[in-house]
């Protein structure tokens, strides 16, 4: 039996409603919905009818009188359904099923239930918004999100903002849009928001936004704490803040970034301020020691006279430095197999990753059986991973007719 059936089944012996399902849950209204037509099903279903709808007593519903509302609200028949909106307003609590029911497939069950749902606040809608927004993927389950987006901007503001923390994603992503288009966060307050955020479109949404309010004097309040982020698109929201407030030169600092995008929107502001950022990744390169992902730098922005300085590197002490040589030679298209090759055994597995995607576009020129002597079970695990990876690369352009096969 499923949840919804088990719930279907505990109301019609008269439990409440909360103390039956998850109120909270959207799955679980639709889940009872679905229940309560397969209990219909059953000989001694013990559902409501229309008759006792109209026998329910005046005003403010008690528990068992809402249990049975709540299944009149699920019932397969439409006119008991219609009935029951009609006490729809004396459980508040049963709003959720006014909300399904707005996407009810019967037009007059669908029109009475939108009709009932129009005077609804803000704070009455807030808690259904998870189960607004799932529904809203059903063909007819617009009306209920548009109600909600309409009174939560024309409304007070502290019910959007009872909903920027809520812990479904989607409400909270939903949230953040309506209040930045109705600016009810400072930039100061948005820049936080993106460098604490943990859901990467609530991070862009609020960094741009910060960056589109701020001006040459929000450095301290908006930029900085978006170069602090973790994140790499707020990290580079702030770098690119730099520009904004006249720092310029301040995104050489991030030239050796993790993040190649990053790295990118330092090269960006660097030259928006008339600085060459080829000759600070040069010096960077000279000892790498400290900024490792330089040399993935120098291999997005330098040129083939910088292949030479590359290759040694490749050889470094520092797995990191040995992983970022190999990724700069592939951007400078100046890899060269024969010597590539060998860091399929290097002991650090980000440098054999590395190596993978350096030799997969040569895999038609490699070795098989060199290869598949780096499946046998005393190699070490990210050898055997990548050995098997470029064998499949291998039968791929050998079907391709790339590689005649031995």
């Amino acid at each position: 039996m499923s949840d919804g059936q088990q719930s279907a089944g505990h109301l019609a012996l008269g439990l409440p409603v909360r103390e039956t399902l998850d109120t909270t849950s959207p799955a679980a209204w639709l889940a009872l919905d679905t229940g309560v037509r397969i209990l219909a099903a059953h000989p001694a279903n013990r559902l409501p009818t229309r008759n006792e709808l109209r026998g329910l007593p005046g005003g403010p519903l008690g528990p068992a009188s809402e249990s049975r509302l709540a299944l009149a609200l699920c019932h397969p028949n439409g006119r008991v359904r219609e009935a029951a909106l009609g006490r729809a307003t004396d459980a508040p609590g049963l709003l959720p099923l006014v909300v399904v029911r707005c996407a009810d497939w019967a037009a007059q069950v669908r029109d009475l239930a939108r009709a009932v749902l129009a005077d609804a606040t803000g704070p009455e809608l807030a808690p259904a918004a998870p189960l607004i927004l799932l529904l809203s993927r059903r063909d007819r389950g617009g009306f209920a999100l548009r109600l909600l987006e309409r009174v939560l901007r024309d409304g007070p503001g502290p019910d959007v903002g009872a909903l920027l923390t809520h812990e479904d994603r989607a409400v909270c992503r939903f949230a953040h849009r309506i209040a930045v288009d109705r600016h009810l966060l400072t930039p100061a307050e948005l820049a936080r928001r993106a460098a604490t955020a943990a859901d990467v479109r609530i991070q862009v949404l609020c960094a741009e936004a910060a960056l589109a309010g701020t001006g040459a004097d929000g450095y301290d309040a908006v930029v900085a704490p978006l170069l602090a982020a973790r994140s790499p698109q707020v990290r580079s929201a702030g770098v690119t803040g730099l520009r904004r407030t006249g720092r310029h030169g301040e995104a050489a600092a991030f030239l050796a970034d993790r993040s190649g995008l990053v790295r990118a929107c330092a090269r960006y502001v660097l030259r928006q301020g008339g600085t060459d950022p080829l000759p600070l990744y040069r010096s960077m390169c000279a000892d790498p020691t400290r900024h490792p992902a330089a040399v993935a730098g120098l291999g997005e922005c330098g040129s083939r006279t910088d292949v030479e300085t590359l290759w040694p590197l490749t050889s470094h002490q520092l797995p990191a430095v040995r992983a970022h040589a190999v990724s700069a030679l592939c951007a400078l298209d100046a890899v060269r197999p024969d010597r590539i090759r060998p860091l399929l055994d290097d002991p650090s597995a980000v440098v054999v990753r590395a190596t993978v995607r350096a030799l997969r576009p040569y895999a038609a020129t490699l070795d098989t059986a060199l290869l598949r002597a780096r499946l046998m079970p005393d190699r070490p695990r990210p050898t055997r991973i990548a050995a098997l990876r470029l064998l499949q690369a291998q039968e791929r352009a050998r079907a391709r007719g790339a590689y005649p096969g031995p």
